[in-house]
This record gives structure tokens, sequence and C-alpha cells, in this order.
């Protein structure tokens, strides 16, 4: 559907998901800035979508029709207040069909939206890639709530859409208009378990550490960060997200090739990082991080293990270049 406006778009995917359909919207860099209060009331109200974010060169209409990696940090921390969300990047354009897949696995087992990235180096790429069978694919289907869930002050059978699942901390997914289901969204704070408006300030916290916990609580339902280390006697850890996943794999095959040992890791999952970065950056006495921006990711590294990550970075509209993280990997071995 071709919305007005950006923000139109989002709102219309809000709407989506609130009638029971996982929603996907699509846009660029300009156009998170428009969503952006969208995308903090669907945190609130704790609805499954999809915006994808194909990055470009910016700020503003910057470089329209080149690549970037410079949303990162938009990715993270681009909404009002508090409002974490999972974000999970595309490495290749082939894996852009499993990284999709994966978000959607995630927004609808845990009721959140997600945010995608990939870039327009992966936009305008192509491979070979074999399409997968139906039957392969991973179950992801949902149980929508289908009957009361609670009581209510005066012991009457009561719909709680706040009651959490223990483990996912996800909110039950009543489609509209199924009989004594109805709920309210919006949003205004919500009161914990019964989801009525609510001010009350150790309520309003509660509810922040709820969803906060949900997404951070996604790190133990993904995959931990392989290492691709063939020796194990690397000092070097390339750390990776993005389209920089070849660049960086061929200039590490360039030097074990010439007997120098390198390590790398690519990330998919940036928010929460697998469960296992802090051991894998342990073990490294040197990490660098090549990206198309002026260091994001490296500075979220940074904060959250206090490791000595270095930044490669590149803004020139360009993709990296083997070479150019070739060379530098060997600055940092020698140095």
């Amino acid at each position: 559907m071709q919305a007005e406006d950006e923000i139109s778009a989002a709102g219309m995917a809000i709407g989506a998901a609130y009638a029971g359909h996982l929603a996907v919207t699509t846009t660029s860099g300009p156009g998170v800035d428009l969503k952006s209060e969208a995308m903090g009331l669907a945190v609130s109200i704790e609805l499954p979508l999809l915006l994808i974010d194909v990055q470009r060169g910016g700020p503003s209409t910057g470089l329209p029709t080149k690549t970037e990696q410079a949303d990162l940090m938009l990715a993270m921390y681009g909404r009002h207040g508090e409002a974490p969300l999972p974000i999970v990047a595309a490495y290749s354009p082939s894996h852009c069909f499993d990284a999709v897949l994966e978000g959607a696995r995630i927004a609808l087992k845990y009721q959140t939206p997600v945010m995608i990235l990939t870039d327009g180096y992966l936009a305008n790429g192509s491979e070979p890639w074999l399409l997968p069978a139906a039957a392969d694919l991973p179950d992801i289907s949902v149980k929508f709530q289908t009957e009361v869930n609670g009581t209510g002050p005066d012991g009457e059978p009561k719909y709680m859409p706040y009651l959490r699942d223990p483990i996912t901390l996800a909110r039950p997914w009543a489609v509209p208009g199924t009989p004594g289901l109805m709920h309210r969204v919006g949003g205004i704070e919500k009161q914990d378990v019964t989801g009525n408006i609510n001010y009350e300030p150790l309520n309003h916290e509660k509810m922040m550490h709820l969803r906060a916990a949900k997404i951070a609580g996604i790190a133990n339902d993904i995959p931990p960060l392989a290492v691709d280390d063939p020796s194990g006697e690397a000092e070097l850890l390339v750390l990776g997200w993005g389209s920089t996943w070849g660049a960086i794999q061929a200039g590490a095959r360039r030097l074990r090739a010439d007997g120098v040992n390198v390590a790398h890791a690519h990330l998919m999952h940036l928010n929460p990082f697998p469960a296992n970065l802090g051991e894998v950056l342990s073990k490294y006495s040197k990490v660098l991080i090549p990206e198309m921006n002026l260091g994001q990711l490296s500075r979220l590294v940074r904060a959250e293990y206090l490791v000595d990550a270095k930044s490669l970075t590149k803004v020139q509209g360009l993709p990296f270049r083997a070479a150019e993280i070739e060379a530098k990997m060997l600055e940092m071995i020698n140095g």
C-alpha cells in the first residue's frame, strides 16, 4: 500500500499489527526520522511490525543513491523516551531474506517492533540464491488470544492485555472484535497487567523496566556469535556488521594465504548483542571494527564491554574494498 508520507505509512503498519497482521514498512534514513514517533507508539503498545531501513548517505537528502551504514545509532536510540527495540542487520543480498525472517520471528514471538538494517550496497547488489521450500522454513506462527485470561476486581472474568508470558515477557495478541477481549491501546502509559491508563510513577518505572527486560531477554534466544579463526592463534579480531562482510572476509583470506593469523566475527543481531560477545572480545588483544560511518558500532562496543576497539571508517558513499581492510589489519597486527 502506498501512503502519502512516511508518517502515514508507519501509522498504517501499526493499524495492521493491531488488526492481527505482521506489518512491514520500508524506508531509508530520512524516513526513519519521520517514522520515529510512530515507532515509539509501537514500542509502547507492544505490537509486532518490521521497519526495514535501506541506509543511504546522509544527513538529510545527502547521497540518496549511495550507500552508508550511518543509521545504527538512529535505530538504537532514535525514539522519544526509553524505547528499546531489536535490531537485525543483513550482510549480503541473499542474507536479506534470512534477516527479515529472523526479524519477523522476533517481532511475533516477543510482540515488539523490529528494525531491519540493510544499505544501498546490498539493495543494488545481487548474487545466486536458492529459493527455499516453504516447508523448510521455521514455523513462526502465533497463537492469538481468544479467551479471557484474568479476573477483574469484582471477580468477574476479564481480559488482561498486559498479562505477560513469564519467559518472553510478551503480552497477549488479541484481534479486535474477539468476543470478551475488548481493550484499549494508545501512547499514554498503561497499567501493568490491566492495560488501563496509569499515571503513577512506580507503575511507569515498572513498565519501562519490563519493556527493556523483554528486549534484553532476546539475547537468550539468538545464536551465539560465531568466530572465523582457523588457526585459533590470532591476536586481532575484526568485528563487522552489515555489508562490510564481503570485504572483511576477502581481506582476512588474503592475509591467511600469506601466513598471517586474523579472526573475523560478524554481527547479525545488533540489539541485543549475542550473549557471548563479551567473551569473544576478551579473547583478543586487538579489535578492529570497519564500518561505513564514523564509528557507531565501535562506540557501542566500547561502552558496553570496555574494550579498546579501533575504528576503520569510510563515508564516501562507496563500500569498502578488501585491500583497504587488509591494509588496516596488517597495520594493527604489526603495530
